[in-house]
């Protein structure tokens, strides 16, 4: 990135050398002197303002055909930063991982999909609608999805980061890609117009001189001007590939930033959207079983209290009932007297009689004493006689 930095901060320049920063002796010394170019048009057509115009023309007319150094030395420092920009592109392409960053969502994914569906009963919610004696297993699915979620989160919100930089960095890319362009654009012009005075002025009077003349050696630099001219040509031809190499980079380094763009979105709506969310409908799943369970609870609570109401309700009425029966009883009741009158009478009846029975008895008793002792007297009386 501190490269990128660096190479923006050069303007474009137009150079004989191959290698600016070195020093090298070319045939032409102006050639060494260096125009820079005003910053960057966002647009990848070339418009030229009149002082950058007039940079080109003056840029064209120190070049010099006959030098063949500066001919194959033309344009070859820009087509070098293209190519070492190209390979620093390709880098950044190959070090993307974009495939973790999928893994990754497809886990977090799955993670969630534990949680859609149970049975019969079918939404987010459905879980949980299920018998009480699940809540502990849900919250343990809960736990360990929490951890691996957060875990793979921590990994994502790094992947988003190295995303963004990766942005900010094709930005850059792009805008160096620009000054490429238009560096070599300017090459290109100044070498076309370079070409068109060569055709129209330069090799014409060196072909007149030659005719004029007849010697060989003006017709030899006639013609080694026009293997120059062609060679230039093709050089020019050169950089216009290279330019158009430089073209197509500026759509891929967008579809680059695009793509990461995109997968950074992604991360942020797994981030703020998906997981909250998750979250919060396990917070209001738990909270509704809850809340079911106290429903229940309080349901149980009432109707023992109802019931208890009732049971004592009937207790009491049982108990009114009979106290006041019997506060209304006299102390005995008339049956039992009643029944304690008879039960006297025939105990005096039974008395009375036998006591009648036993006078009886007594005087039967009586009489058969006095027989019993009347026989005792007249035995004793008969033994003593005979003694």
């Amino acid at each position: 990135m501190s490269n990128l930095d660096e190479m923006l901060k050069e303007a474009p320049v137009l150079t004989f050398d191959a290698f600016p920063e070195a020093e090298q002796d070319t045939a032409v010394a102006p050639a060494r002197e260096t125009v820079p170019v005003p910053e960057k048009e966002e647009a990848l057509e070339i418009e030229l303002t009149p002082e950058e115009q007039k940079m080109v023309e003056d840029f064209a007319a120190r070049i010099d055909l006959s030098n063949t150094r500066m001919v194959l030395q033309y344009g070859a420092g820009c087509q070098k930063k293209i190519a070492d920009f190209s390979d620093t592109a390709l880098s950044s392409v190959r070090t993307k991982d974009m495939g973790q960053v999928g893994e990754m969502l497809t886990q977090v994914v799955a993670q969630l999909r534990e949680f859609e569906e149970d049975e019969d009963t079918k939404g987010f919610l459905g879980f949980f609608k299920k018998n009480t004696n699940k809540l502990a297993n849900m919250k343990a699915k809960y736990d360990k999805a929490e951890v691996n979620v957060n875990r793979i989160s921590e990994i994502l919100e790094q992947h988003q980061v190295t995303l963004m930089k990766d942005v900010t960095m094709l930005d850059k890319m792009y805008e160096l890609n620009l000054n490429y362009f238009k560096e070599l654009s300017m090459y290109i012009l100044a070498g076309k117009q370079k070409l068109k005075k060569a055709a129209d002025e330069e090799l014409p009077a060196l072909v007149a001189k030659a005719e004029r003349s007849g010697l060989p050696e003006d017709t030899q630099a006639a013609r080694d001007f026009s293997e120059m001219c062609n060679r230039f040509e093709k050089k020019i031809h050169d950089l216009e590939l290279t330019r158009t190499v430089s073209l197509q980079m500026a759509p891929q380094i967008r579809l680059i930033q695009n793509n990461d763009i995109v997968m950074s979105d992604k991360i942020q709506s797994t981030l703020v959207n998906t997981i909250p969310l998750w979250k919060s409908q396990m917070v209001i799943a738990i909270g509704l079983n809850h809340s079911t369970d106290a429903a229940r609870a309080q349901r149980e609570v009432s109707d023992m209290t109802n019931e208890l109401l009732k049971k004592n309700a009937e207790t009491l009425k049982i108990a009114t009932v009979e106290t006041a029966r019997e506060s209304e009883r006299g102390i005995v009741d008339i049956e039992t007297l009643q029944a304690t009158n008879q039960t006297l009478i025939s105990t005096l009846d039974e008395v009375m009689k036998i006591q009648k029975e036993g006078r009886e008895k007594r005087s039967q008793a009586e009489v058969q004493l006095q027989k019993i002792e009347k026989e005792m007297r007249d035995k004793l009386l008969e033994m003593s006689a005979a003694g």
